[in-house]
């Protein structure tokens, strides 16, 4: 057998690491464990089955939750090489009637994803969807009295709902509950779906606040204490503590409040994963449809914007994570978002990103960042969308890379063990970090002895590389060459491949396949668009 031929699990376990995976990675696990977050470190994982799971997700169309779309929501995620599927489940067609339950779309979901193999994530579109009311029944909209608007500043009514409505409140509620429920009777030993989003991209469009008298006389009074804890703030009114934020702070407490409660209700049903998504605050160049970076017209007041993520983090405890929707190209920007909500108390998640080929490297940004899952927006055949028609195929191409050893990388990834390096525009090469070993990543082909990588035309060239032990790694990429090099060395100097072995994993065990020499590593080991795998293993002399 040629040196570094392990068992992914064995070699894991010599590692320092191996207390940590004495929970996941090296103890067998039950299938009726439901999902949850661990945390270790500062890392977190996603345990499905027991084991760490990477979400390699594709979130359908809005409308695209009925049994009708279903067969092309399947062939699409197949298409995707998505291991999971982001559905919504409409409030408007749960409880049609008050109090009656029709559970045919989630069944179909459900029943679909077990048929393909895929996992799921529900996406509740209840109170909001998109800072709007659009998706509540009819009986909901219809009693304006029951299930008051939000009021503007000059007294109009907006199609957003209240969140200070005890009323509202408990009707979300009750409708939450009933599918955690349902859930927890078709699907609580199977865990199919792993996780629920509780509501979409939740706040008012149109407003700032709710200037309602209700609302009125609250923000008129003290700022309550459990605000007054999280920010670390003395009493006061609202406008003597928070001054020119104090509208959005008070519509986002109330909003953080009313979805905790939600899903600390779901959650005593169904113990999985439950989370939300924000609408960012995007900088005015970089948000096409609303250019002002304003609360109610930029982006919904009262969500977990990057200024709240740390507020709404402790007003609203019951949420297992904040995930943010990226869609802004600006790398910079994108860097900020991931680094933003990746926190000591919030995992990174992105549950939504734009499809189009350009935002596709933001999948490798999220990976060596430490996400536990990522789907692009819209990648079912609905017809025409918002999204226009463009073609697209970047985020297909690197979930095949992915899907292979996601579940390897998802306990690497724990560890603290992997990076991953990723094109710029006009940076061609970059290099990876291990401490006592560094990796030069250089991008694009041909890269002709003596002159610079040339790099991709448009910027897409990336590698993926985990420590599996002292001297081996784990290597994949796209349009990219890895090579290895002690620090303050030149590559081949003090060390040299000891093997480098192409390979796939097999029910979590490494199968080798062949071996590298010669032309395929004297300047290191090289990638193209087909997804391969190598295990190398260094020697220093």
């Amino acid at each position: 057998m040629p040196h570094g031929r392990l068992n992914i699990g064995s070699t894991l376990c010599t590692l320092a690491v191996a207390a940590l995976f004495a929970l996941t990675a090296c103890t067998p696990s039950t299938a009726e464990e439901a999902p949850r977050l661990v945390q270790k470190d500062g890392r977190y994982a996603l345990l499905v089955d027991g084991k760490p799971y990477l979400a390699l997700g594709g979130q359908i169309h809005n409308s695209s939750g009925w049994p009708s779309e279903l067969p092309q929501v399947w062939e699409s995620m197949a298409a995707l090489h998505a291991n999971t599927v982001e559905a919504p489940v409409y409030w408007e067609q749960m409880e049609a009637q008050p109090g009656k339950f029709d559970f045919t779309n989630v069944d179909a979901i459900v029943e679909g994803a077990r048929t393909h193999n895929l996992r799921v994530v529900l996406l509740w579109f209840g109170t909001w969807k998109n800072g709007n009311m659009h998706y509540v029944p009819s009986w909901v909209k219809n009693d304006t009295k029951r299930f008051p608007r939000v009021v503007r500043p000059d007294g109009e009514p907006i199609d957003v709902l209240s969140p200070l409505s005890r009323n509202t409140l408990e009707a979300d509620k009750s409708a939450f509950v009933a599918l955690t429920h349902h859930l927890k009777e078709i699907d609580g030993d199977k865990h199919t779906v792993i996780a629920i989003q509780v509501e979409n991209e939740s706040g008012n469009v149109g407003s700032v606040r709710d200037f309602s008298p209700e609302a009125n006389r609250e923000f008129a009074g003290q700022v309550p204490a459990d605000l007054l804890t999280a920010s670390g703030k003395q009493p006061g009114s609202w406008a003597q503590i928070f001054g020119s934020d104090a509208d959005e702070i008070f519509q986002m407490y109330y909003q953080a409040r009313y979805i905790n409660e939600i899903a600390a209700a779901g959650k005593h049903e169904l113990g999985i994963v439950y989370y939300i998504n924000v609408w960012l605050d995007y900088p005015p160049a970089q948000t096409p449809q609303r250019r002002l970076d304003q609360p109610g017209i930029g982006y919904p007041s009262g969500g977990p914007v990057r200024k709240l993520v740390g507020l709404w983090r402790k007003l609203a405890p019951s949420l297992d994570m904040i995930g943010p929707d990226l869609y802004s190209d600006d790398p910079d920007f994108a860097h900020d978002v991931i680094k933003t909500y990746h926190r000591v108390d919030n995992p990174l998640w992105i549950p939504e990103v734009a499809r189009s080929d350009s935002f596709s490297r933001y999948f490798f940004y999220s990976l060596g960042e430490g996400a536990l899952g990522f789907a692009p927006f819209g990648i079912d055949n609905a017809g025409w969308n918002i999204l226009g028609d463009e073609g697209w195929s970047a985020h297909a191409r690197n979930f095949a890379l992915i899907a292979p050893i996601a579940s390897q990388l998802a306990q690497l990834q724990f560890a603290g063990q992997l990076k991953t390096a990723v094109e710029e525009p006009g940076k061609t090469s970059q290099e990876v970090d291990f401490g006592d070993w560094q990796a030069t990543v250089a991008f694009g082909f041909p890269q002709n002895d003596g002159r610079p990588a040339p790099g991709t035309k448009d910027a897409h060239g990336a590698a993926v590389i985990a420590r599996l032990g002292p001297d081996e790694f784990l290597v994949t990429g796209i349009d990219a060459s890895v090579i290895f090099h002690l620090p303050g060395k030149l590559a081949w100097m003090h060390s040299q491949f000891l093997t480098a072995e192409q390979g796939v994993y097999e029910n979590g065990a490494w199968k080798p396949i062949k071996l590298w020499n010669g032309d395929e590593t004297d300047r290191g080991l090289w990638f193209y668009q087909k997804p391969v795998y190598v295990r190398a293993t260094m020697q220093k002399f």
